[in-house]
């Protein structure tokens, strides 16, 4: 899908400035409350078995050292808030944000960006910010497992640009912005992308978010379905995606929590490549994960099994092979 890049920006900067303007004159006549300055973040590690004894044999976006005690990342969020205008930072260091903005070896930025309200249902975004596509992040705190799916490395990572939200009822809110493309912070031509979100949450156990974005690049335009249902102590969370050209795919999480401090999930994936990209593999994953806290400790034990339509994989003597079996424990900090 084209847009023409130029008109969008000149009406939503326009658009944007007389709401900043209306809203700055409303605000003069509040007092603005601040609040304190929230620091908080995570800190994880894993060792990683693979039985085929070969390094990244499973092509996943982060933990890929095989027979290693190997570090993810040390994430330090700060983030504030006074009266209608906020701020987040976002800043990592590991192997593990190798997606983020690179700023040195092993450094980066995941999200940099200040917001408006305008009033309770109505806000604005304006920075680098992590992405509103797909159901998994790259922060292990954000996720049940600590392995990440095919959908999840094939989608952006993050976002840079300007967004607009509205919330029409505690149900049902949308999204709109312009962004540069995927995960970089420069743009550095006159088209920039378009991204869209229709969010449903009818109830506190249920939620459905429709995601849409553009990529100028390469023309691969993504759409994107998450969500998640609750049941006593089960869960069910949900992702579905397709990116003309690239691929589609299909995941589950069905997860169990026996008590406040332990659960156990699993995820099912099938990703499949499009023709277009000169390969029609897919690959179906299982991934048996367990979570269990002691206080803001979590210790993850996962396996997963992977198998596809070729030999992507390697077995142990290095030959090609069709499937892939990995173990894995992590420990993950919150802060």
């Amino acid at each position: 899908m084209k847009f023409n890049s130029k008109l969008i920006i000149k009406t939503t900067l326009v658009a944007v400035l007389l709401l900043v303007m209306h809203g700055v004159t409303f605000a003069q006549e509040e007092e603005s409350e601040t609040e304190p300055l929230v620091i908080s973040g995570s800190v994880d590690t894993y060792y990683k078995y693979d039985f085929a004894k070969t390094d990244g044999n499973i092509g996943t976006s982060f933990a890929g050292d095989h027979n290693s005690f190997s570090l993810g990342m040390i994430n330090l969020i700060a983030s504030q808030s006074i009266g209608k205008v906020s701020f987040v930072g976002d800043v990592a260091f590991g192997p593990r944000n190798a997606n983020s903005i690179p700023t040195g070896d092993n450094v980066g930025i995941q999200n940099l960006f200040v917001s408006y309200a305008f009033s309770d249902k109505f806000s604005i975004d304006a920075g680098y910010m992590g992405t509103f596509v797909g159901y998994e992040i790259i922060s292990p705190t954000g996720n049940f497992n600590y392995s990440t799916s095919y959908l999840f490395t094939n989608g952006p990572f993050q976002n840079a640009g300007l967004k607009l939200n509205y919330a029409f009822s505690d149900a049902v809110s949308v999204m709109g912005g312009v962004f540069n493309d995927w995960n970089v912070y420069t743009d550095t031509d006159d088209e920039l992308d378009f991204g869209a979100q229709l969010a449903i949450t009818p109830s506190d156990d249920f939620s459905v978010y429709i995601n849409y974005a553009t990529s100028k690049i390469d023309d691969g335009d993504v759409i994107d379905i998450t969500g998640g249902y609750t049941a006593g102590d089960l869960y069910i969370g949900f992702n579905a995606a397709s990116r003309s050209d690239f691929y589609t795919g299909v995941a589950l999480y069905p997860q169990y929590s026996f008590s406040d401090d332990s659960g156990l999930g699993l995820r099912f994936e099938y990703f499949a490549n499009d023709e277009a990209t000169g390969s029609d593999t897919s690959a179906t994953a299982i991934t048996l994960t367990g979570n269990f806290k002691s206080g803001s400790l979590t210790f993850i034990p996962e396996l997963r099994l992977d198998s596809a339509s070729d030999d992507v994989f390697t077995d142990s003597d290095g030959a090609p092979a069709g499937s892939a079996t990995q173990f894995l424990l992590a420990a993950v900090y919150s802060f």
